[in-house]
């Protein structure tokens, strides 16, 4: 099989996936033009007052502890403008995902739990990187490690039989996880989140960070959201928050090693203050514990 096999395969799951309505139609409606970026608070608040459910959820967010607002807020617009409209968009997709990552999967070995708490710690590594280390916003590094794994989730879910024979098979001392998923699934959960997160309209180049979060690349850019994610990735490994099948990520550019070892001061400092930036992450995204063990 080539390239286009794989990618076609993974358009095929994709399609079956698209009937589970991963995200609401209001949100993906936000989504697109949030990305676009020539929307007025109004138009936001029109869209948004369609989905009650979405309008507790901001509101909420707004009047945390987190914002330590005097007076409390009740304008849907006034809302929007203090969370900022990058917080939102994560707000909104990672309300749709974490459904998604609630269950039990046929799998022996892998844990969709699991998965998202290694989703969960990686995205907010990478915005730590983007913010302390490239220092700017890093919203949208946080969420490319957040959707970096999804095509596990449809994998799981589209092709339960294909999927618990590769984890049944996989050896992460021995075998590349991308050969072998194409080996056995018939593509790989890289091709399959880069698809979801252009059918999504996010940006090209939080796609190619998804896309290339496997792959040493002999240049890479460690400020594009490829080199944030795999340095993200070496990190949290480091730290015991892998996933299987990913219990091993050991693909990390060389360009980003040597990036890492200059700046080795700054990526300790991160590592040390990750646990206090979970908690912060938990209650501006509402990643909170819950009966299913998601973080």
């Amino acid at each position: 099989m080539g390239p286009s096999d794989y990618y076609n395969t993974a358009k095929f799951y994709l399609r079956q996936f698209s009937g589970l309505k991963t995200i609401p139609s209001v949100a993906n409606r936000l989504v697109i033009m949030i990305d676009e970026d020539t929307s007025s608070l109004k138009d936001f608040e029109e869209i948004i007052r369609v989905d009650p459910t979405l309008v507790l959820r901001l509101l909420k967010l707004v009047n945390s502890a987190y914002f330590s607002l005097r007076t409390k807020i009740k304008d849907i617009s006034e809302a929007v403008a203090y969370i900022g409209v990058d917080n939102l968009r994560n707000m909104i997709i990672l309300d749709a995902l974490k459904n998604l990552f609630r269950g039990t999967s046929e799998s022996q070995g892998f844990s969709r739990n699991q998965l998202w708490l290694h989703c969960s710690v990686t995205s907010i590594c990478c915005q730590m990187i983007a913010e302390r280390v490239f220092v700017r916003k890093g919203e949208d590094d946080f969420l490319c490690g957040i959707l970096h794994d999804i095509g596990l989730i449809v994998e799981d879910q589209v092709a339960p039989g294909k999927f618990k024979s590769f984890c049944q098979t996989y050896d992460p001392k021995t075998q590349n996880i991308i050969a072998h998923e194409r080996g056995v699934i018939g593509t790989d959960h890289t091709t399959i989140s880069y698809l979801l997160t252009r059918e999504w309209g996010l940006s090209s180049d939080l796609s190619q960070g998804v896309k290339c979060h496997h792959r040493a690349l002999d240049q890479v850019d460690p400020a594009s959201h490829a080199g944030v994610l795999q340095i993200a990735e070496y990190l949290v490994s480091r730290l015991g928050y892998d996933a299987f099948p990913e219990t091993v990520t050991g693909i990390i550019s060389p360009p980003l090693m040597g990036h890492i070892r200059d700046n080795i001061m700054g990526y300790r400092a991160i590592m040390d203050d990750l646990p206090l930036e979970i908690q912060r992450a938990k209650e501006i995204y509402s990643l909170e514990e819950d009966g299913d063990g998601l973080l």
